[in-house]
This record gives C-alpha cells, structure tokens and sequence, in this order.
C-alpha cells in the first residue's frame, strides 16, 4: 500500500473510536486515543499492509497504557465513578435502530471491575472479533494468555448482578414510572418497579454532593430516591425533567436552579430487567455531561 494518508485513515475514525470507546468508556479519552494513532500512523515510513489491522493494534496499546494510568486516577477518586455521558435528544425506532452497537451505561459500569488486560481482550475479541493472535500482540503476551484474560472477562462480567435485557421503549415506560413515585414520595410505588438486589451509582466527582458510596437493595434505594426528588429537588426553581438518550439508552434529564443559586444538572439512565430496575446511574458531575444538540 502506498505511504499513509489522511484519507485512508478517515475511512476507519468512526471503527477506531467505537473500539477505543468500548475500552475508555469516556468519549473525549477515546477521540484523543484515536488521534494519537493518527500521528503515529502518519509518521510511519514504511508501507502498512493492513491498516486497519495496525490502526487496531496501534489504538488499543495507546488505551491499554490510559487504563493503566486510569486505574490509579480512579484509586483516589471521590466517591462512586461512572463514564461520561454524551447526552442525545429522545429518538425515534429508525435512529434508535442505527445506535444498536453502543454500548450501555450499565456494562461500561460493569467492565470498571476488569483489569485493563481483560478489558482489551474482552473488546478486542468479543466485541470486534480481533483473533487471539492479535489480541497477544497488544498485550504483549500469548494467545493462550489472550484468552484466559478474554474469559475472566466475561466471568466478571456474568457475575457483576446489573442484568440489562430492556430496549429503550421499556426502559422508558419503567423510567418514568420511577420518577413519578420518586417525586410524589411514595417509597411503596417506588419499590414496585425496582429489583431486590437493586444497585443505585451516583456520581458528583466532587464538585456536587451526592452519595458517596453505592446503595443497594430495593427498600433504600426507593426511600433514598424519594427523599431526594420529593424533598431536596423541592425547592429548586424552573425544574426541567426531559426525555433523553445516553449511549442509546434512555435517560432523564434534570435541570434547574437550586435555592443557593447554583445550577443543577443530572442525568439519570437505568439498567432495566424483566419491567424492573436492576441499575441506577446518576451523573452529576458537570465535567463529564455533555449536552449534544440539547
């Protein structure tokens, strides 16, 4: 193939940054990855027969070393981490159908808990069919070790206990039921539609106060949401609740004016399963919403 161009590497962006993404789980971090492998690619001298093939090896190891670093980052973290979220308007089926191949809020959550060799495995191999082979390339290891990290994966993943099988329109429906309960007080209502072994997230990075630790279990997850919505959102002024959509996946939307004059902003995503919630995702630090088109 003749030396490498801007344009050849256009053709495979959109690819890249869906794989860095899956790995980063924040899309700022993985456009900056894939930028990277663009200055890297475009320094080479030597013909690449594959492209793609080396774009892919090249993105992963660049992701690969910001897990690495992230994991310390994350160790001193305040409170609960979730990803950042890219906020969309609510969509029709035809655009709900062309993002089928994001990847939920919920997993992403659920992947925190793999080390970064079996997160890149797992990508690599379960999501963009990488062989093994290549996957030991970015690794640095065999293919026999590629795949032993490729299959804790997956059992980590199996035993993380947030189930999410709904597709946005019951995700929705079991959304708005919840914060209907949640805003009139009613801790009953709001049980209904939660899991047992429900598990709520909320993360404020320090720069809003929220929980600081997970809570599980229906009843305080339902008297924990109720006291917030019913009570503490009371007193905020030109409160905005809007459909919306977060990788896909439907979403809540909350904006107002808190009592001290402070501007509030939430966005809230759910797992859902079998018509209840098994997964609660309140991102409230501001650094990491971004309001697409909104």
């Amino acid at each position: 193939m003749p030396s490498p161009s801007a344009a050849e590497f256009e053709a495979h962006r959109v690819y890249l940054t869906s794989v860095a993404y899956r790995m980063l789980g924040n899309r700022a971090e993985a456009e900056d990855a894939v930028q990277e492998a663009w200055l890297r690619y475009a320094q080479q001298t030597e013909d690449i027969r594959d492209a793609r093939g080396w774009l892919t090896t090249v993105t992963a190891r660049i992701c690969l070393d910001q897990l690495n670093s992230a994991r310390v980052r994350r160790a001193a973290y305040p409170g609960q981490w979730l990803p950042a979220y890219v906020v969309d308007p609510d969509a029709g089926p035809a655009e709900l159908a062309e993002r089928a191949d994001q990847v939920s809020v919920a997993l992403l959550v659920v992947m925190e808990r793999l080390t970064p060799e079996q997160r890149v495995a797992l990508v690599l191999h379960d999501a963009f069919a990488v062989p093994f082979e290549e996957v030991a390339t970015v690794l640095d290891t065999t293919p026999a070790a590629a795949r032993q990290h490729a299959s804790r994966a997956r059992r980590a993943i199996a035993d993380g206990g947030i189930r999410h099988t709904a597709g946005p329109a019951e995700q929705r429906r079991v959304l708005t039921a919840f914060l209907v309960a949640a805003q009139s007080g009613d801790v009953h209502a709001l049980a209904a539609v939660l899991a047992p072994d429900v598990v709520a997230i909320s993360d404020g990075g320090g720069v809003v106060r929220t929980a600081i630790n997970a809570i599980g279990g229906a009843e305080k997850v339902a008297r924990f949401y109720a006291g917030l919505l019913s009570h503490k959102l009371a007193g905020v002024t030109d409160m905005k609740v809007d459909p919306v959509l977060v990788n896909g996946d439907a979403a809540m939307l909350l904006r107002g004016t808190r009592t001290d004059g402070r501007p509030l902003l939430a966005v809230l995503t759910v797992a859902v399963d079998e018509g209840r919630i098994t997964g609660l995702f309140n991102q409230q630090n501001p650094e990491k919403v971004l309001l697409s088109d909104l």
